[in-house]
């Protein structure tokens, strides 16, 4: 916006005040509290967010004005060239005390004095040497303060003024001092113009930017028929950071003086609109050379160090370019400007991440979107195939627009969430990737040591395993993830009872092992049976594929033995008669009883059972609120949890939290204690010491809910949910586990209902006489379509042995219908362990309808058909 010499400093001016000095500063002339010269220039902080609009020196003191016109000055003062009425040297900015009450418009300083110009009496001041009667005060005196140019001085008034003698007033159009030397460009009253105010720059004296005016100009221009200047002019502006830096600043308020570290100074929606106003594709000549100014010329003369917060706009608001999004400048501006932005040092990005912080969550979502486009492109490139020379290219373009997304994420999970965590999702990494190899490979990278966390040149020499950046995968993929895992658990654990197999013929000390983890039990005792088998287990044997055994049935576990055990022993253990879970009737949700008499191993048998059916693939009927899977991830349960849990006290807390008044205490007569049911008595429990004591006000009142919540959650039931922790994470801990978000965790534990029924249909396969066309087969769908949401649910208990349908969806759940030779006399038949449905071949509806009703009101046991 300005520079401004002085003996032997300077001085640069941004257009948000940002003051930046070097030279001499032997009597403090820089301002910044020393006396030590610089040799580069060097923020002057103080005067950082006191709208500096201009500044001047003169040869060891500087000047400076402020939006609201007042003056600041610092350096040598030994002529009062300060006007602070003192002779002292200032080393930091000091407000010219005299000159407050006064808007002051205009600033000039001469080699030891001052001048200062205030329109509303239309008078100048001036102060410091006088020798030469610089000051104009009709003496040859110095002035350490103040003091009035002598003169007929007029104010401007914006109106002719033909009774006042034009001989004997004047009105000041500009001041001016150099050397020894001050002077005055001025009019008469008759025909005065208004004075130069230098809070309001000239917009020709300064550097380009974009805004609407020179945007209409460009596209007032026919496609194809651009003059040379307005070329030049589009590449100057996207040439230069600094012209974008000065684009788009937030003018309401001044705010763009505000400038810092936690403000950009930046209107991001006019930076939206304008940047949209600009890229057109009837003007593809302004597309072209925008892009090519920014290919060539910026991006490239990017640095990773900053003089200033400032130079960072240009990483906020360049996003918002239509240009950005074209998938054909994806390799040629999107990543390079995202290599720019990795490569930033760690203040410039703090800064960065502060003010992508306070983005609305739209403009923020517009950043991650971008970089999420720019991996599925790469992705699909690659799966198209790339030759071995452009590889490390490519690791180098993929790390890059992860990399950009890891910090984006990093900043979402800081701030709260500005978006939801699955904006992050990347649904088509499934269909782009190997995920299973891409596991492997990463879990390959940990054991050989490969740190991902260099920088990007040194990662274009590592494969890129996009399980380095786990926030992109959505709950499918993290579900293929942890089967995975589970899967090599299972096949090292079967190695090794392989290998201690063999190990035992010839050496017999060595027992033998089963490479399978067996339960048997028996129907009518599977807890404790089920507890007797798992108690002496090895944590090894965990890893084992399951098989279940149930006594005195025949069949053979090949998956619908397991789930059915699974349905039965979780049904069991919720049983009331153990009084392990206390049952809220208004959300139908259950929860650990603090009043149990059960021991901790029956807990730690449910979390390995949770654990187990994770392991092996099945789904269980386990009513526990979300809270559950958010204590297993390690997260803090909140007042919505207890929504969730007791909908009733959970309102009352939220009437508590959103109660207007002062007189909390009054109205809602609380203190710091739960009321709790001891067996047909009630029991006060404190919630925090001496809580009886303690009365719930509008200062303590979050307290209060925090303490209540941590509580029910927590502190009452801590025993317990340990025992249950210990034995889930016996089975299932991992770091795969932590991928999940806790309603994907429950997802995978007990299924969901996002029923499909049609996507059932599509995905059944048929076998022996049967085919999608078939009249039996015709007449089974238009019976169950028409079955109640209840009896839909019994039908896939009965053919799957879950009402539930895994966390992949309907479509990932394969059923099989097969005819049979039987008569209609004959009910249909399910075989869990494959899906399988055995449909004789009825002819009438209604037959059909009786039937299968009759099949699935009966769906326990197993034997051989």
């Amino acid at each position: 916006m300005q520079v401004a010499a002085g003996g032997a400093h300077s001085f640069v001016l941004t257009l948000s005040g940002a003051i930046f000095g070097w030279g001499r500063n032997k009597f403090g002339q820089l301002g910044l509290n020393d006396e030590n010269d610089r040799y580069v220039p060097t923020l002057l902080k103080s005067l950082r967010t006191q709208k500096i609009v201009y500044i001047c020196c003169g040869e060891d003191h500087t000047a400076a004005l402020t939006k609201e016109g007042g003056v600041f000055t610092f350096g040598a003062g030994g002529y009062g060239q300060l006007g602070h009425n003192s002779t002292s040297h200032e080393i930091n900015p000091r407000k010219v005390f005299e000159l407050m009450g006064s808007i002051v418009t205009q600033i000039a300083c001469g080699r030891q004095h001052t001048s200062a110009f205030v329109p509303s009496s239309g008078r100048i001041y001036s102060f410091g040497l006088g020798g030469n009667g610089q000051l104009g005060t009709g003496s040859t005196s110095n002035r350490k303060s103040p003091f009035t140019v002598k003169g007929n001085w007029f104010p401007y008034s914006g109106q002719c003024l033909p009774d006042i003698d034009s001989e004997e007033y004047f009105c000041v159009k500009r001041i001016f001092s150099g050397g020894d030397q001050s002077f005055s460009h001025y009019s008469n009253p008759q025909n005065c113009r208004p004075p130069d105010d230098f809070r309001c720059p000239d917009p020709s004296k300064q550097i380009w930017t974009l805004n609407d005016a020179i945007i209409q100009k460009w596209l007032s221009y026919p496609s194809g028929r651009f003059p040379v200047e307005i070329t030049n002019e589009i590449d100057g502006i996207f040439s230069s950071s600094g012209c974008l830096n000065g684009s788009f600043l937030a003018v309401s308020n001044d705010d763009h003086y505000r400038t810092g570290t936690r403000f950009s100074g930046v209107d991001m929606n006019a930076a939206r609109l304008l940047f949209h106003k600009l890229i057109q594709p009837d003007h593809p000549q302004i597309s072209q050379q925008v892009a090519a100014s920014l290919e060539k010329n910026l991006i490239p003369k990017l640095t990773s160090s900053l003089p200033d917060v400032e130079a960072l706009r240009f990483y906020l608001t360049l996003p918002e370019c239509p240009l950005m999004s074209d998938s054909n400048n994806f390799t040629t501006i999107a990543i390079p400007f995202g290599t720019a932005l990795v490569n930033l040092e760690k203040a410039p990005l703090k800064v960065l991440e502060s003010w992508w912080s306070a983005l609305e969550p739209p403009l923020f979502l517009k950043i991650v979107e971008l970089f999420k486009e720019v991996v599925v492109h790469l992705l699909t490139r690659c799966k198209s195939g790339i030759s071995p020379p452009e590889r490390r290219i490519f690791n180098s373009f993929l790390h890059t627009a992860l990399k950009v997304l890891e910090i984006l994420h990093r900043v979402n999970e800081k701030t709260g969430q500005i978006i939801q965590y699955d904006k992050f999702y990347i649904h088509e990494v499934q269909e782009l990737i190997d995920i299973r190899n891409d596991y492997i490979n990463w879990i390959q990278q940990q054991a050989y040591g490969m740190d991902v966390n260099h920088g990007l040149t040194e990662l274009a020499d590592i494969p890129v395993t996009i399980c380095t950046y786990p926030f992109v995968f959505d709950a499918q993929a993290k579900t293929t993830l942890l089967q995975t895992d589970a899967v090599l658990q299972m096949q090292m654990a079967i190695d090794q009872a392989h290998r201690q197999n063999v190990s035992s013929l010839f050496l017999p000390v060595i027992e033998s092992v089963n490479p399978c983890l067996i339960l048997v039990v028996r129907r009518e005792n599977i807890v404790g049976d089920a507890m007797e088998v798992l108690r002496k287990t090895k944590n090894i044997d965990y890893k084992k594929p399951l098989k279940v055994i149930f006594v005195g049935e025949d069949a053979v576990d090949a998956g619908g033995v397991r789930k059915e055990f699974f349905l039965l022993i979780m049904r069991e253990l919720l049983d009331p008669k153990y009084g392990m879970f206390r049952y809220y009737e208004d959300s139908r949700l259950i929860w650990f009883s603090d009043k149990t008499f059960e021991d901790s191993d029956l807990f730690h048998l449910i979390g390995v059972i949770c654990g187990l059916a994770i392991y092996n693939f099945t789904i269980v009927d386990l009513h526990f609120p979300l809270a559950l899977y958010k204590k297993l991830l390690k997260k803090k349960p909140s007042l919505d949890d207890l929504k969730e849990l007791v909908p009733d006290v959970g309102r009352s807390m939220q009437q508590l939290l959103d109660y207007p008044e002062d007189d909390v205490e009054e109205t809602f007569c609380l203190n710091f204690t739960i009321t709790v049911e001891n067996f047909g008595a009630t029991e006060v429990k404190e919630l925090v010491l001496n809580g009886a004591d303690t009365a719930v006000n509008k200062q303590n009142r979050q307290e209060f809910v925090d303490a209540y919540v941590d509580y029910i959650f927590n502190k009452s039931v801590a025993s317990l949910f340990d025992a249950f922790h210990a034995g889930f994470h016996k089975v299932c801990g991992g770091k795969v586990l932590q991928l999940f978000q806790p309603n994907e965790l429950q997802a995978m534990v007990i299924g969901n209902t996002n029923y499909d029924w049609k996507e059932l249909e599509k995905n059944t396969e048929y076998k022996g006489e049967y085919w999608a066309e078939h009249p039996t087969i015709k007449i089974f769908w238009e019976v169950f379509h028409e079955l109640p949401l209840e009896k839909k649910k019994q039908f896939l208990l009965f053919l799957t042995g879950s009402d539930r349908i895994p966390i992949l969806g309907m479509k990932s759940l394969k059923l099989v219908i097969q005819s049979t030779g039987g008569g209609e006399e004959y009910l249909p038949v399910s075989h869990t362990c494959f899906n399988l449905l055995d449909l004789p071949k009825y002819t009438e509806k209604e037959t059909l309808r009786s039937k299968l009703i009759q099949a699935i009101d009966h769906n326990e046991g197993f034997s051989l058909i």
